[in-house]
């Protein structure tokens, strides 16, 4: 299957990949299978059934606001997150929405949107179905989906079976594994990034991958910036209070030389940079999907880490960064996971941490086989890491992990750096580990709220 760098850093909405990203085109697919059937002037009633995770955590990620809109005919990269509440507040008043805003339909948010906190669906744990009624209630159009991680979705089909629509695209450089890979960049003379370019274009020419991977960088400094910006109390009844502009403010008040000493200097800023991204995300503000929203923090702040602590950081740097950092994560997606709901939190936060490691390796001057150690290292010190999110949130304890995911990251690549490559544990059998750790992993810990923190802060 081939996979392209920007489907897997995706611009969308907090607060989740695989529970709002994810949700809302499948909800936009559902309402114009409708359009296409000509159904539109038959449906009376909407109803959707979340299982698994999206059942257990839908109402903390924003699954239902998600598909809401996507029914409205919203898509994840075109929202604009400060008009969405108010939208919610007159469908819940209403009882109504509008159909990719041609159709007025009923739907009771109460009734209509049901969370099945237990129940799951057979293929994967993010399941849902939507249903079109019309006036008489004789379901007129129904529809499976699954969100599988990073905003990706399948679907099944009328027979039931799910339906994988692979892109059969031919590729110039093919590898399924990191040892496939590094033994390309011997073979070619190639640098991952290079092996990764001549992929990406096979649909886009060069200047349009490169315009196009400055426009994700600048989304993210944007996103920073808004986090940064913005104060008060993260939504959701946590009552969890926004600290990126705080630390700002005390950072800013300090010369280089004040914080050297007591201070860890580039770590509070490489905080900062985490901390402000995952807040806007819980805020359901605008992030890129990195390669969830879960984790999104985490290739922002070692990207600005790089951009304003390494020398002669450079655009071309960037760009480096995120095609390295696209070949680790399409090895994660095609051999293991990085979905929450699947593996835990060692697929969100693991997967972006051993990807930004292995980014920042390259953008210094790493070869490829330091750059696989830097992801290897990543990754391993994140195994087993489990997706307790408290209430449902992507707050406590996600905000912070994406802090420390970002400077085990940082510490990874230069470890890495120091070698010469060769090392003891391969990537590939880390990614082989991730995933039968995951699927070991009891399903209280994946990102159902079922374990962990998320019921031991509750019951203290």
């Amino acid at each position: 299957m081939a996979i392209s760098l920007f489907d897997l850093f995706k611009v969308g909405i907090g607060p989740s990949s695989s529970h709002t990203v994810g949700p809302m085109v499948a909800a936009n697919q559902f309402a114009h299978q409708l359009q296409e059937r000509n159904l539109f002037a038959s449906v009376a009633r909407l109803k959707i059934d979340l299982y698994g995770s999206l059942g257990a955590t839908g109402k903390g990620h924003g699954t239902g606001t998600a598909v809401l809109m996507g029914l409205e005919g919203e898509l994840p990269e075109f929202i604009d997150p400060s008009l969405v509440n108010d939208r919610i507040e007159k469908i819940e008043k209403t009882s109504q929405l509008s159909l990719l805003s041609q159709q007025v339909v009923n739907i009771s948010v109460a009734t209509d949107l049901i969370y099945h906190r237990v129940d799951r669906l057979d293929f994967h744990a993010n399941g849902m179905v939507l249903v079109a009624f019309d006036g008489d209630g004789k379901a007129i159009h129904s529809a499976t989906f699954y969100s599988v991680g990073g905003g990706f979705i399948v679907a099944e089909d009328e027979q039931g079976k799910v339906v994988l629509v692979e892109d059969t695209t031919e590729l110039p450089y093919v590898f399924h594994s990191a040892e496939t890979l590094i033994k390309l960049c011997r073979e070619e003379d190639k640098s991952i990034a290079q092996i990764i370019m001549e992929n990406e274009k096979t649909w886009r020419t060069e200047e349009e991958i490169k315009q196009g991977i400055l426009s994700i960088w600048s989304v993210m400094k944007s996103c920073v910036q808004q986090g940064i910006k913005n104060e008060g109390i993260l939504p959701g009844g946590l009552k969890v209070k926004r600290r990126a502009s705080s630390l700002h403010k005390d950072l800013i008040s300090k010369t280089r030389m004040d914080m050297i000493t007591p201070s860890l200097g580039a770590m509070d800023w490489v905080n900062l940079y985490a901390l402000a991204v995952n807040e806007e995300n819980a805020a359901g503000g605008r992030v890129v999907t990195a390669p969830t929203n879960g984790a999104a923090g985490i290739i922002p702040a070692v990207l600005h880490y790089y951009w304003d602590f390494c020398p002669r950081s450079s655009e071309e740097g960037v760009i480096e960064f995120f095609l390295t950092a696209a070949a680790i994560g399409f090895l994660f997606k095609e051999n293991a996971s990085i979905s929450g709901a699947e593996v835990g939190c060692q697929g969100e936060v693991g997967s972006a941490c051993a990807m930004a490691a292995a980014g920042l390796a390259a953008a210094t001057g790493g070869s490829p086989e330091q750059i696989e150690n830097a992801a290897e290292i990543g990754m391993e010190h994140n195994l087993g890491l489990t997706c307790d999110p408290i209430g449902g949130l992507v707050q406590v304890p996600c905000i912070e992990r994406n802090a420390m995911g970002s400077m085990k990251a940082i510490n990874s690549a230069s470890m890495a750096l120091r070698g010469d490559g060769t090392h003891y544990v391969s990537l590939d059998k880390v990614i082989r580990t991730m995933r039968d750790t995951g699927r070991d992993m009891n399903d209280k810990y994946k990102e159902t709220s079922r374990g962990g923190l998320a019921v031991n802060v509750i019951e203290c």
